[in-house]
């Protein structure tokens, strides 16, 4: 059983909701992401999502792009965020490692490369963002060689004919997106997403995770009322990023993500009243 399958499973026996936050490898500071990364597991996140940095990140808002921005400045590629999950794995052999990028880096690297490096590494799953099932074939296949999970998503503009060709490719979970736009939107309705899970549930056994426009505690918490897992992304990264340039050291910058995460997983903890 992989390390994301026995992660969702454990949390569903113990009645619970994953908490996946996203940084962007390499930012604020090549040296700080590890770091990040163990706080934010030890503030309560369940998986942790790595965006690999890439010059056009088209899905995302504009948190999300200067982050990239600033990581690419910061001379971060895929060569070195696979080093960040290896260093990380040095004392942290438990906790799913996902990378969320775009195809033309692995292209470059090739997949058969790519997904060796991956494994050695330590990584649990990716999301390619403009990579569709339908292109996925040869990935797929480099990825199920070495057991990583290939996760795909669902946008609310996802024809319900293409849902099933979607989860039918997938392993791990789902990640449904909750609004139209980028990341950091913020137009999330809660009421709406719960038919759009349910939709997507009738194809498929795999956990459903939701992410984009999830900025705090109490939206954290709606949506875990009809997800598996919730994703926070531009908050933190903006959180980090103000703390970074506030305080300009390592340690408010941990302050900051550590309070932030904390905050949302006692809100998806907290009972409904």
């Amino acid at each position: 059983m992989s390390r994301i399958a026995g992660c969702f499973n454990q949390l569903a026996r113990s009645g619970r909701t994953a908490l996946i936050p996203y940084l962007v490898a390499g930012d604020p500071s090549p040296e700080s992401s590890v770091v990040l990364m163990h706080r934010l597991v030890e503030e309560g996140a369940d998986i942790i999502e790595l965006g690999v940095p890439f010059s056009d990140p088209m899905a995302e808002g504009p948190v999300i792009q200067l982050a990239h921005e600033r990581a690419l400045a910061n001379g971060v590629s895929l060569h070195q965020v696979l080093e960040m999950v290896g260093e990380f794995r040095d004392k942290d052999q438990q906790t799913p490692v996902l990378l969320m990028g775009y195809a033309n880096p692995l292209e470059h690297m090739g997949y058969t490369v790519f997904a060796d490096k991956a494994a050695g590494a330590g990584v649990d799953a990716l999301i390619t963002v403009d990579l569709p099932p339908e292109e996925a074939a040869g990935l797929n296949t480099e990825l199920q060689r070495v057991g990583i999970d290939n996760i795909f998503l669902i946008a609310p503009t996802t024809p319900a004919q293409r849902i099933p060709l979607i989860t039918a490719s997938a392993s791990g979970f789902i990640y449904c997106i909750s609004l139209k736009g980028v990341t950091g939107a913020g137009n999330l309705n809660t009421n709406d997403l719960g038919g759009r899970v349910e939709q997507i549930r009738a194809h498929t056994e795999l956990p459903i995770a939701v992410g984009f426009g999830i900025k705090d505690a109490t939206t954290a918490a709606a949506v875990a009322r009809t997800a598996s897992g919730v994703v926070v992304g531009s908050a933190l990264v903006q959180n980090v990023a103000d703390a970074w340039a506030k305080g300009g050291d390592l340690d408010t910058a941990l302050e900051a993500a550590g309070k932030l995460v904390a905050d949302i997983r006692q809100g998806i903890d907290k009972p409904i009243s």
